[in-house]
């Protein structure tokens, strides 16, 4: 017996709850040595409609006492856009502190992409992307709106020590065994001189502190371009809250698509949550047909973050055995349907 864990569980909105039932039953196939309590909560659009809550600060208690959070997805078209972002998710990731996302781009046997010249090798990075402040932050506002003079601020919000403990974060998973000591910042130091100058100075402040890791810069716009092009000189990245939330976007497509894109909001000190970063798809909603390795992806996630390396190890010789009989990372494709995903994932972790 090696632990016992409280796992939070939003199933959330649209396709949310069938990828994540697929990936509690690759967590059962899998768990073994220690025990987990499954905590179920009724958070999203449906509770939001019903009773105009969105998370009450006695839920956001109950997640805070768990070990972990898997959560599905969240949106939905009879919300308007923003409530449930801001008031569950973002609300979630601040309140909890979970400073890190991380967002591997891993590309597993026989998926097919959108550039078929890249090979596994090429693709295979993590970005770490700071997730408690930047534009994300909410400061700002409106002066005289609905007027012909309408100003609106939204204020990038950049601090010593917000930007430090993510650098020194990307810093140590650099010189970690999994991977291969390289860091890159990614940013828009030539036009974002303030917010951009703090983390160039940053990195370079502890970058003697780490002397095995090789540093590197490129603007974002060029680092597009890299994903497409080379993607292979880029290790792990570190970059801000908005940047780091598009770019993982691009690279869910170099790795096959957002089906199977995984992350993690990351409090190294507490609560982390884990998800597929797609959206919830409501016209599939029933059908079969999303795809859930993404949502598994995020579930073997959640094991290494609890140390559980042994049973995340089986869901990722789980997950590359499902590629390798699929010709479409598409579920429903070829016959495939989410359920059916979710079993190949079990017989090979077996």
């Amino acid at each position: 017996m090696t632990g016992s864990y409280r796992i939070g569980v939003i199933r959330g909105d649209g396709t949310g709850p069938e990828v994540v039932g697929e990936g509690l039953k690759v967590l059962e196939a899998v768990r073994e040595g220690f025990d987990v309590e499954l905590v179920d909560f009724d958070l999203g659009a449906d509770r939001y409609l019903r009773t105009g809550d969105v998370l009450p600060d006695a839920e956001l208690e109950r997640l805070a006492a768990c070990d972990a959070i898997f959560l599905g997805a969240v949106g939905d078209p009879r919300v308007k856009p923003g409530i449930l972002e801001r008031e569950l998710l973002l609300k979630i990731r601040f309140q909890l502190d979970q400073w890190v996302n991380l967002r591997p781009v891993v590309r597993y046997p026989g998926v097919q992409t959108l550039v078929p010249s890249h090979s596994e090798d090429d693709v295979n990075l993590v970005v770490v992307r700071e997730n408690s402040e930047g534009l994300y932050s909410g400061a700002g506002g409106f002066h005289r709106k609905g007027t012909e003079h309408e100003v609106a601020v939204q204020e990038s919000i950049n601090t010593r020590h917000g930007v430090e403990r993510i650098v020194r974060y990307a810093f140590e998973l650099a010189v970690s065994p999994a991977r291969r000591g390289k860091l890159t910042l990614v940013h828009k130091t030539n036009v974002l001189t303030f917010a951009g100058d703090l983390y160039q100075r940053v990195v370079d402040e502890l970058a003697p502190e780490y002397p095995a890791v090789e540093t590197d810069y490129v603007h974002v716009d060029a680092a597009c371009i890299y994903f497409l092009d080379s993607p292979s000189r880029f290790d792990v990245i570190v970059t801000d809250n908005m940047f780091g939330d598009i770019i993982t976007d691009l690279g869910a497509m170099i790795q096959g698509g957002m089906g199977i894109a995984a992350g993690g909001n990351i409090n190294p000190d507490g609560v982390s949550m884990f998800e597929p970063i797609g959206g919830t798809a409501p016209s599939e909603t029933g059908k079969g047909t999303i795809n859930p390795l993404a949502a598994i992806g995020a579930l073997e996630m959640l094991l290494r973050q609890l140390g559980e390396t042994a049973a995340a190890d089986r869901v990722d010789r789980g997950i590359r055995a499902a590629t390798q009989q699929m010709k479409s990372m598409r579920a429903g494709e070829m016959g495939f349907t989410t359920g059916e995903v979710g079993d190949l994932v079990v017989e090979g972790a077996a």
